[in-house]
């Protein structure tokens, strides 16, 4: 996709492709982003998030193809957190990619969790009186409550005015993507993966990365938006082993 919003900085390669989890937008990486010292990052809004379009169906696949031109040739590291983190697994074979990681990627679901999740899928975009409450439901379907001030400026491209009033920007069909298949992603790729997840995070555990990973990485004291949180956290993450 072409009309992407994308926000993007830094110099040469090898370039920082960064993908947000569900729900948010590009701008959760604004706190990594000032701690890359020139490096050069970009970050696009997800189809069906900010200020992207939506896709007419979602998978994970079609995301990854979505984004997949922002992929730099002469040398990319893919960082995705969550749901991105899964996108980014889906990149993984793309010409000039270097090497993958995986922030907060909850890997194992249940047929129930996959159930509510198709559910959600099927709704419409809820329509609010005011700016500020669709913002609270922004920063809770992002799990950035308590995270980002609601006055921030950067959740301009998380809300948007409809006739009726505020809603979301966040296409609700996209909660629809269904099960990762991690096993198989990481059979499948052909460079370094890394998998992390902070101490607290409540969906996604030690156990289940080992066992995709001989050597999960365990950020301390951090929840799931590590990110957010602590962006210089990442940053022994980056490089390419």
């Amino acid at each position: 996709m072409n009309d992407l919003r994308v926000r993007s900085g830094g110099g040469g390669p090898p370039t920082l492709l960064l993908l947000h989890g569900l729900g948010a937008t590009a701008d959760v990486w604004t706190g990594l982003a000032g701690h890359l010292d020139g490096a050069a990052w970009v970050a696009p809004d997800l189809p069906g998030h900010g200020g992207s379009p939506p896709l007419p169906a979602y998978s994970f696949a079609a995301v990854a193809e979505a984004v997949a031109g922002l992929v730099d040739p002469r040398g990319t590291v893919v960082v995705g957190h969550s749901f991105g983190g899964v996108v980014a697994l889906h990149l993984a074979a793309r010409p000039g990619v270097r090497a993958v990681v995986g922030v907060g990627i909850k890997v194992q679901w249940t047929g129930e969790e996959l159930a509510r999740a198709a559910a959600l899928a099927g709704r419409p975009a809820q329509t609010f009186a005011t700016r500020a409450e669709a913002v609270r439901r922004h920063l809770r379907v992002a799990g950035l409550d308590g995270l980002v001030d609601p006055d921030d400026p950067s959740l301009d491209a998380a809300v948007t005015a409809t006739g009726d009033g505020w809603r979301t920007t966040f296409d609700p069909a996209a909660f629809g993507v269904g099960e990762p298949g991690m096993a198989a992603l990481l059979a499948a790729a052909t460079v370094p993966v890394t998998l992390a997840r902070g101490e607290l995070d409540p969906m996604v555990s030690d156990a289940q990365l080992a066992a995709l990973v001989p050597e999960p990485v365990t950020l301390p004291g951090l929840g799931h938006n590590a990110h957010v949180e602590d962006p210089a956290a990442l940053l022994p993450l980056l490089s390419p082993r």
